[in-house]
């Protein structure tokens, strides 16, 4: 796409497209996603998501002026699928690890888009409503806001970090999670006690872990650490 703003009040068609649907930014992004999740990066141009909502592409200007305002829109979707479905619990560190895991679980769902979307900020309601609940968790539980913003960026950033690299890992072709399997088992499922001590006493359980994402784990010390650092009193 390539910069055309169109005025707020134009950007609704009613008019159904070609395929009998009537054009919405819902279903231009859920379109886009199903498109990134097939092609990757390249299906997030005119010609396809014209060609796959049987609309001319130009009416897509009616609602994202170019491209990268389409991709903070599918961002914020996989934000938002995250929070579907959520209920607090009043347990500050139950919520947040339920936070975490529907961050994670989310982008993993979506690994094509994750690659384009993980890092960016939207500043669309979805996102919106993430930070609003995160802070407003650990403000609750008692956290003073200095502490709070510090612990939400680092808790955000590590759930991002890990939901970006999984992600790539499910992106990849079928062939590479198996190669990188016959490395450990090739390459470090030989070393032995006397070259590389640690690893080789170590190394059932280290191949093993290595096929499944750090993130729970990651995200435990995290809160163990978030616990440590909360005043005394409030809910624990």
């Amino acid at each position: 796409m390539t910069e055309r703003v169109v005025p707020e009040g134009r950007r609704q068609r009613r008019r159904p497209t070609k395929q009998g649907a009537v054009l919405s930014e819902e279903l231009i992004v859920r379109t886009a996603l199903n498109l990134i999740g097939r092609h990757g990066a390249e299906a997030l141009s005119v010609r396809r998501l014209g060609a796959a909502l049987g609309a001319d592409p130009s009416a897509l200007y009616r609602y994202f002026r170019n491209t990268d305002a389409l991709l903070l829109a599918v961002a914020d979707e996989l934000i938002g699928r995250a929070q579907q479905g959520w209920t607090p619990t009043g347990y500050w560190r139950a919520d947040l690890r339920a936070i975490g895991l529907r961050i994670h679980d989310s982008y993993r769902s979506n690994p094509q888009a994750a690659l384009l979307a993980a890092h960016r900020t939207t500043g669309r309601p979805h996102e919106m409503r993430a930070v609003e609940t995160i802070l407003g968790v650990l403000r609750e539980a008692g956290f003073p806001d200095g502490l709070a913003v510090r612990i939400y960026h680092a808790f955000v950033d590590q759930a991002l970090a890990f939901a970006a690299q999984d992600a790539a890992a499910l992106a990849l072709p079928p062939a590479a999670p198996a190669a990188d399997n016959e490395v450990w088992q090739e390459a470090y499922g030989r070393l032995t006690p006397d070259t590389h001590p640690h690893i080789a006493a170590a190394f059932p359980l280290l191949a093993a872990d290595m096929r499944v994402s750090g993130y729970p784990f990651a995200l435990e010390l995290m809160l163990d650490a978030v616990a440590a650092l909360k005043p005394a009193s409030g809910e624990g």
